[in-house]
């Protein structure tokens, strides 16, 4: 018999924890308090159409075949996906348009044609967001910040002789302010900083890491839909003996004598060798961990944005709309202000609108499209959120009134919701967080917990709300990070 490895929570983290850990030789269990794995990372179907709930962009895939090739299988016989040739269309109140593709000397010369900034611009800031992300992914992204030896390695040193060229003394806005004149083109590029909740006016110019990951990198479309992540990730999982128990909310984990041996759930304590916890780091401390020592600091930090999604069914096809689409707002620092610092939302919200269903037909009943429409809000404060979503429903439809012509609302035929305080009960997120602790200053990178627990041995920690961030790339990076410190037990 191997070693014990219990996986508190299914998330896209927890999930590729637990494979990574079978495939070091431990016998794995998962708990997930919800009836069906993913976490954010779920679906929605009903009458025709599916809807992916959670994360709509899909990059580095790399990350989830590594897990597969790491199990000894081919990850085409599980998992497929494409290149997408669009990566966003952008549209404005003003009539302009504007398609980026993936092909970075086409979106320069689109950029120059329809907004007149130089092609030559783009190309240059393309090529700074890949001088950051060459000089910080191997550093902040795929190593511990909490450990000596990423600091004194070779990679930190030439590292540390850039740090003036990466943005750390700048807001992200400064620094495309001054390499932009096209108010149109800051935004866009802006923009970026809402794939962490984020508020572009306050985080570093760091996070111009972003749009290398599009651009440089590539964006693609799972062919199944993002769920299709989870379940081929969930059937890999099987497939090498993780057990899961589904509808098992976790009620502690157990400590003794400094060293995590287990966990409780349905009031049953389940003996293991080491614990990996994928739930948000606010709440497992809240909760599962309430006996021990709180980070008190870590716990106490200002947490990102979070999204209020309508799920729409909508009895036409709009051929100007992509897979990703975004329709701006017309103050874009006034929208942010209301966000972070009101902790309401403006009344002109830019819109994101994801239509899978232009990749995968199936996902609509013919004739039609499934909107995954979404805007960016504050984190759950107690604010009267259905006053709040009443109001906002009413702002986004004028705005796609006004916008793309036409009156939406006798188009819908399903409507489904996702605010803030559902967010937070479906996926224990800490005031409906998306992405944890805010990135609003130079200084997040530090303020995220460790992989790994400082007072209690044998304690793990993966997820979005954990270093080294949110979404699907850093989530799976931080179960990388975590189970690269775990000793095989073969």
């Amino acid at each position: 018999m191997g070693k014990k490895a219990l996986i508190i929570g299914s998330g896209i983290a927890g999930l590729a924890a637990s494979i990574r850990l079978a495939v070091k030789g431990y016998e794995v269990a998962v708990f997930e308090a919800n009836a069906y794995p993913g976490g954010k990372l779920s679906q929605i179907e009903a009458f025709g159409y599916r809807f992916d709930a959670g994360p709509s962009l899909f990059t580095e895939p790399q990350l989830v075949e590594e897990l597969f090739s790491l199990a000894g299988k081919n990850p085409g016989d599980f998992f497929r996906y494409q290149k997408l040739d669009t990566v966003c269309r952008y549209f404005w109140e003003d009539g302009k348009r504007l398609s980026a593709w993936s092909d970075v000397d086409r979106f320069a010369e689109e950029v120059e044609t329809k907004l007149g900034e130089p092609a030559g611009k783009v190309r240059e800031a393309l090529k700074g967001s890949a001088f950051i992300y060459k000089h910080l992914a191997p550093l902040f992204l795929e190593r511990s910040l909490h450990r000596l030896s990423t600091w004194t390695s070779s990679k930190a040193l030439r590292t540390y002789l850039k740090m003036g060229q990466l943005g750390l003394f700048s807001t992200m806005s400064q620094a495309n302010e001054q390499r932009f004149d096209s108010p149109k083109l800051i935004q866009l590029f802006n923009r970026y900083a809402t794939y962490n909740g984020s508020d572009p006016y306050q985080t570093p110019a760091t996070l111009n890491i972003i749009p290398h990951l599009e651009f440089g990198r590539g964006a693609y479309f799972p062919e199944k839909g993002m769920h299709d992540i989870t379940l081929s990730l969930v059937e890999l999982a099987k497939s090498l003996g993780v057990v899961f128990h589904f509808d098992s909310r976790v009620e502690e984990i157990l400590v003794e004598k400094g060293q995590a041996v287990g966990l409780v759930s349905g009031g049953k304590k389940f003996p293991a060798e080491l614990v990996v916890n994928n739930m948000d780091m606010v709440n497992a401390y809240r909760t599962l961990l309430r006996k021990q020592k709180q980070p008190k600091r870590l716990l106490s930090q200002p947490k990102s944005s979070s999204a209020l999604i309508f799920y729409w069914g909508v009895k036409k096809v709009f051929p100007e709309l992509d897979l990703h689409n975004i329709l701006f707002s017309e103050d874009y620092r006034e929208e942010f202000g209301h966000i972070f610092k009101k902790g309401t939302i403006h009344h002109d919200p830019t819109v994101y609108i994801n239509i899978t269903s232009v990749m995968k037909p199936d996902d609509a009943p013919a004739g039609c499209m499934n909107w995954f429409t979404m805007i960016n809000v504050p984190n759950n404060q107690g604010q009267n959120w259905d006053a709040l979503i009443t109001e906002a429903r009413k702002n986004i439809l004028a705005k796609i009134h006004r916008i793309l012509k036409t009156d939406l609302e006798p188009l819908i035929e399903l409507e489904q919701v996702l605010d803030p305080r559902t967010i937070e009960s479906r996926t224990s997120s800490a005031q409906g967080a998306l992405y944890g602790n805010s990135s609003n200053n130079r200084f997040a990178a530090f303020l995220r917990h460790a992989n790994f627990s400082s007072e209690i041995k044998n304690l793990y920690f993966c997820g979005g709300s954990v270093h080294p961030g949110g979404g699907i790339p850093l989530s799976l990076l931080s179960a990388k990070i975590a189970c690269g410190m775990v000793e095989s037990s073969k």
